[in-house]
């Protein structure tokens, strides 16, 4: 695939993902996968990937982020993922806004200027209970396969407080529930809300400026969407591929290295 000018590279702790830009910016190829043990081993074979796509990655510029990117030795530079989810949010909505970002070990939110600048940002990074973990450590003990939990949650409107704020002590809360003969389904609204509130008070930390703008794995689950809705009354809006954010954003700035050598940060 020759139109791949630009590449972009986001290591996360759960998954890795790689994107080809063409000249304006367009992604064109992609690769997504699970993160396996020896990061840097599937790095290098993201890396032969390309090679075998668009030649040597050293003959076009590379960009990493994640909280992997010092792991990616044959990068031109890397960014910071806030910087990066930015870019890559902008470039696919072409406005500013709030973007709400949770993966599967941290959930960010990140405020975006009208010409797509980071204005402010919080990250948990720290505490499971924010983060798709919380979820599927839930998703094990209930024996709910991951992909359905957000549809069994919105197929119950009765739904149990979930008190603890802790994954340890959620799962404790859960096991209780269960021998109290509580339907899964209301367990499992219960814990989408609990994770949407400790979302919604990182918003207000940052600020609701509307749209508000979604990425990352977690939010192809309808319940994250709907339930956040609820809870902050904004309607959310989802890119084409929420999972690829970062890496699109590194990408392009990938291209700005390529056309004009300029810095980023």
């Amino acid at each position: 695939m020759s139109g791949i000018k630009a590449l972009g590279i986001d290591v996360g702790s759960t998954t890795v993902k790689i994107v080809g830009v063409d000249t304006e910016g367009k992604m064109c190829w992609h690769i997504l996968e699970q993160a396996e043990p020896r990061v840097e081993d599937q790095v290098e074979q993201f890396l032969d990937h390309a090679r075998q796509v668009v030649g040597t990655p050293g003959r076009i510029p590379l960009v990493a982020t994640g909280y992997g990117r010092g792991l990616v030795e044959q990068a031109t530079r890397s960014v910071t993922e806030i910087t990066c989810h930015a870019k890559g949010v902008y470039r696919e909505f072409g406005h500013g806004g709030t973007l709400v970002d949770i993966g599967g070990q941290d959930s960010k939110v990140i405020g975006i200027s009208p010409e797509g600048k980071v204005l402010d940002f919080v990250m948990n990074d720290k505490c499971a209970a924010g983060t798709g973990r919380f979820l599927e450590n839930t998703a094990s003990r209930l024996r709910v396969p991951l992909d359905r939990m957000g549809d069994e949650a919105l197929s119950v409107v009765e739904e149990v407080l979930i008190s603890s704020t802790c994954t340890v002590f959620a799962e404790s809360e859960v096991i209780s529930l269960i021998a109290h003969g509580v339907p899964v389904a209301s367990i499992l609204r219960g814990l989408h809300r609990s994770l949407i509130k400790r979302t919604v008070a990182m918003i207000r930390t940052v600020g609701i400026v509307p749209p508000l703008m979604l990425s990352g794995g977690v939010v192809l689950n309808p319940a994250i969407c709907r339930l956040l809705e609820e809870e902050t009354g904004e309607k959310v809006v989802l890119p084409r591929y929420p999972q690829l954010m970062g890496a699109h954003g590194a990408a392009l700035f990938a291209l700005e290295i390529l056309n004009d050598g300029s810095q980023v940060s």
